[in-house]
């Protein structure tokens, strides 16, 4: 159940680092391009503003000088002082002299109509007025803006205060700061220009990008098409989407990496210790000569969630090789304590041994753990064995200072599977033992004829030698039986008499003994 909510989580996990990394760089390229575009058109909009003011100084220069000139006005050289200054100034239409509010001549020419000052729309710094839309003598068609001072007037066109260079899909205007237009580009919408001017800040409006500047006075708007924009998104997503995709596929390597490792056996098995998976089955030990439960083995299971079984042949090895075999053994500890503690109190002949792992051993904390698990139980310390293998003895003197602290305080300890490793009868010579277990290997040859046969009465002599209790492992037939109860061994277990049980079997199995 485990393995498939880690695999369902990691394949949504996997979907979900593929999927954000790429709407991440759709969404980034959006936003660049945006930004892209706002800064684009906001330079335009600096230009047309930087060039509206260069028009009005132009303009003002112009009118303080005529205000300055000392010449019979209308005369000869009055009107070619103003053609002077109007054909050398390339913003400048027309130039005019006004008496008593009366157009007198102009830079073209004595005037014999009597045209009237246009009306003033507002006034600049130095009392410089401004008239809109005036209509030039020369070609009335043209739209013009009047600047006067004192009896001089220029006329420059409109659109000079948006003259600027731009693509011929993008609408420029230049306003005053009350929404007066002065100059256009490209027929701007109406609309538009109002709407920019009442939202400053809102970039779009009627599919369309809109960019507003406010500057010395003035306020430029630019406009360009919404898809001119996803021309620009197009390319930006190019390079962002091929980011986006290197990121995407490093999250689900990413991903994967965290599945294989949450899959792999080692984290399976700390996940099982976490969850608390392991349980306990019991393998019944006989006495040979009364056919009497003495006590069990102690022998841990691993159940997953979905019911399934892992061999202790798999796990265990796995465990030895770190600290998680002492965190199973803590718990397979707390579970005989918890399942067998009142038959333990209730007979006393009975016993139960408990497999110790070599860093148990070596570190000696098994004795605190099982003295902390048993206290106030009522269970006695010689109830309880502790079955080491050969490989709890390698750090000699750690295990031998284990072994006489647990011998000392009241429990058996056992060698397990004897005769499996390369010095067995040394540990049975350097450790005060009380019990050695024969393993299976060894019986399995009992009365077979083979060259080791004869193995397991020379390890029974050596047992007996010693004062050793020998208990003999995997007993499956009658031969075997027969064979150990003419030798004298004391216990026996295996499938002759009981698989390995679960707690409330072995009980109904104890009784019936």
């Amino acid at each position: 159940m485990r393995r498939k909510k880690i695999i369902i989580t990691s394949t949504l996990l996997a979907l979900f680092a593929s999927l954000v990394p790429l709407l991440i760089a759709l969404y980034l390229s959006y936003v660049f391009a945006v930004d892209h575009e706002q800064k684009r058109l906001q330079q335009f909009a600096h230009q047309a503003i930087g060039r509206s003011n260069i028009s009005f100084q132009q303009s003002i220069d112009v009118l303080l000088s005529l205000d300055k000139l000392n010449v019979l006005p209308c005369s000869p050289s009055h009107i070619a002082f103003m053609q002077k200054l109007h054909f050398s100034m390339r913003n400048i239409e027309e130039i005019g002299y006004f008496k008593n509010g009366i157009l007198k001549c102009t830079s073209w020419g004595h005037l014999d109509l009597n045209f009237k000052k246009s009306d003033i729309d507002f006034v600049l710094p130095y009392g410089i007025e401004v008239s809109l839309n005036v209509r030039a003598i020369v070609n009335e068609d043209i739209s013009l803006i009047g600047l006067h001072y004192n009896d001089y007037n220029v006329l420059i066109q409109a659109t000079r205060f948006a003259d600027i260079i731009v693509d011929p899909d993008i609408r420029l205007s230049v306003l005053t700061e009350d929404g007066v237009l002065l100059g256009a580009i490209n027929e701007p919408d109406s609309d538009l220009i109002k709407f920019a001017m009442a939202h400053p800040d809102n970039n779009f409006y009627k599919e369309s990008l809109v960019s507003v500047v406010h500057k010395s006075g003035l306020v430029a708007i630019a406009i360009e098409p919404e898809s001119r924009l996803f021309d620009k998104l197009r390319h930006d997503q190019i390079l962002l989407l091929s980011f986006g995709l290197f990121m995407a596929l490093f999250m689900v390597v990413l991903v994967v990496w965290f599945s294989r490792h949450r899959l792999s056996p080692y984290s399976e098995l700390a996940l099982a210790i976490e969850d608390k998976e392991f349980i306990v089955h019991y393998q019944p030990i006989v006495d040979l000569r009364t056919g009497k439960c003495v006590g069990a083995e102690a022998l841990v299971r691993w159940i997953r969630a979905d019911g399934s079984m892992i061999r202790p042949d798999f796990f265990i090895p796995l465990a030895e090789e770190s600290d998680l075999i002492m965190r199973i053994t803590d718990q397979v500890i707390e579970t005989v304590v918890a399942d067998m503690k009142d038959l333990l109190v209730l007979d006393r002949s009975i016993h139960i041994a408990i497999n110790v792992s070599a860093k148990d051993v070596s570190s000696g904390r098994i004795l605190e753990i099982t003295e902390s698990l048993m206290k106030d139980t009522g269970i006695e310390r010689q109830q309880i064995w502790l079955e080491v293998t050969e490989r709890g003895f390698m750090d000699i003197e750690s295990a031998r200072a284990t072994v006489d602290r647990a011998r000392e305080s009241g429990h058996l300890v056992a060698i397990d599977d004897f005769g499996t490793g390369y010095s067995s009868l040394s540990y049975l010579q350097g450790f005060p033992l009380d019990v050695i277990k024969i393993d299976k290997s060894f019986v399995d040859k009992i009365e077979t004829g083979s060259t080791t046969s004869g193995v397991i009465t020379h390890i029974i002599d050596i047992a007996k030698t010693l004062n050793l209790i020998i208990v003999a492992e995997g007993v499956e037939t009658q031969e075997q039986y027969n064979y150990l109860l003419n030798r004298s061994v004391e216990y026996g277990q295996g499938w002759l008499f009981a698989k390995a049980m679960p707690k409330k079997d072995f009980i109904l199995f104890l009784r019936k003994k």
